[in-house]
C-alpha cells in the first residue's frame, strides 16, 4: 500500500485505517452489554493475539524461532504481582516495569543465545523458561507452590470483566501497531535480511548482533506487559502455569498458523485457533485440545510454513 501524503503531513493507508475502525467497534462492544463470558473470551483472543505478535518480532522477522516466551509472560506477571501483593501498586500503572524486568532478562541472555541458530536457539529458549519456573518456585518471597492470592479491584464483577477487556485490546493495539510500524522501517529490513541469510546480511553491512538483541528486548518487552496485566486479571499466580511450556507453544502455533511474516498474521492465528480451543474445551474430552493443538504445529511446520496468510495472499495475487 502507498502513503499518501498532503502537504506535511502523512495519511494512514486503507489497512491502517481498517484496523483503526476495527479497534473502535471492539472498544464499543461494551456498550452493547454482552455476557462476561463473552469478555472473558474476547479477553483471551487479544491476550494471545498481543502475545503472538510480541513473539513474531523475533520469531518470525528475525527467524528465530523462541520456544521460551513464557519465561518473559511469567517474570512480568510476577513483577505487577509482587509489587501488588507488598506494596499495594496497581499493576495497571506498574506495567512498564512489568516489561522492563523482562527487557533486562532478555538483554542478559539473548547475547549467548542469540550466538546459536536454528533448533539449538529453540532448545535453549524451551529450557530458559523451565529454568525461570524452577527458581520462581523455590524463591520465598514468591510464595512458591502457594501461589499468591490478589486483591481484586473495588468494582463490580461485570465492570471488572470491562476494565480488563478494554486494556488488554488497547496492549493488542500497541502491539499490533509496532509490528506494522517495524516492516516500515530499517529495522524490518535488517531482521528480513537476517531471517533470509545471517552471513549475506552481515556482508551488507547489517549489524546482526545489535538487530537481534534489539527485536529480542522489544519482543519480551511486549511480553512482559501482557503478562503484567493478565496477573491482575486472574487475582492468583501459580508458577505452574505463567511459566507454562504450553503457553510458548501457543503463542509459537497461533504466529505460524497465521502467518509470521506479515503484521497481521499472528493476530488472524490468535483469533482462529482461540476459536477452536474454546470449541475444543467445552465439547471435547481435557486432553483432546492439547493432541489437536500438537498435531496443528506439527502440520503447520510441515505443510503450511508461511502461515495461513500466504494462501490469501496468493488468491488475491492471482485472481
Amino acid at each position: 500500500m502507498r502513503r499518501v501524503v498532503s502537504g506535511s503531513f502523512a495519511l494512514p493507508t486503507s489497512d491502517a485505517m481498517i484496523g483503526i475502525g476495527l479497534a473502535l467497534a471492539c472498544a464499543l462492544v461494551p456498550l452493547v452489554t454482552p455476557s462476561a463470558y463473552a469478555l472473558s473470551f474476547l479477553f483471551t483472543v487479544f491476550m494471545y493475539g498481543a502475545l503472538a505478535g510480541s513473539w513474531n518480532i523475533i520469531g518470525g522477522y528475525a527467524g528465530y524461532l523462541s520456544f521460551g516466551h513464557a519465561a518473559f509472560f511469567g517474570l512480568g506477571a510476577y513483577t505487577t504481582a509482587l509489587l501488588l501483593f507488598y506494596f499495594g501498586w496497581s499493576p495497571f500503572l506498574t506495567m512498564p516495569l512489568a516489561g522492563a524486568v523482562a527487557a533486562l532478562f532478555a538483554a542478559l541472555v539473548g547475547y549467548p543465545c542469540l550466538r546459536l541458530r536454528g533448533p539449538y536457539f529453540s532448545l535453549v529458549t524451551l529450557i530458559l523458561g523451565l529454568a525461570m519456573y524452577a527458581l520462581v518456585l523455590n524463591l520465598p518471597f514468591t510464595q512458591g507452590s502457594t501461589g499468591l492470592f490478589l486483591p481484586f479491584l473495588k468494582v463490580d464483577v461485570y465492570t471488572s470483566h470491562v476494565i480488563f477487556y478494554e486494556v488488554m485490546l488497547a496492549l493488542l493495539v500497541v502491539v499490533t501497531a509496532i509490528l506494522r510500524q517495524i516492516t516500515r522501517t530499517k529495522m524490518g529490513v535488517g531482521l528480513a535480511a537476517i531471517r533470509e541469510d545471517e552471513d549475506a546480511a552481515g556482508t551488507l553491512g547489517v549489524d546482526a548482533t545489535r538487530l537481534k538483541l534489539q527485536a529480542f528486548m522489544l519482543s519480551a518487552f511486549l511480553t512482559g506487559l501482557v503478562g503484567g496485566v493478565y496477573s491482575y486479571y486472574k487475582s492468583y499466580l501459580d508458577p505452574s502455569f505463567v511459566f507454562a511450556t504450553s503457553i510458548s507453544i501457543t503463542i509459537v502455533l497461533m504466529a505460524l498458523f497465521g502467518g509470521r511474516l506479515t503484521w497481521y498474521g499472528p493476530l488472524v492465528g490468535a483469533m482462529t485457533l482461540s476459536v477452536v480451543n474454546e470449541v475444543l474445551t467445552t465439547q471435547a474430552p481435557p486432553q483432546t485440545a492439547r493432541i489437536v493443538f500438537g498435531a496443528l504445529l506439527i502440520g503447520v511446520i510441515m505443510f503450511l510454513p508461511d502461515g495461513l496468510m500466504s494462501i490469501v495472499q496468493r488468491h488475491f495475487r492471482h485472481s
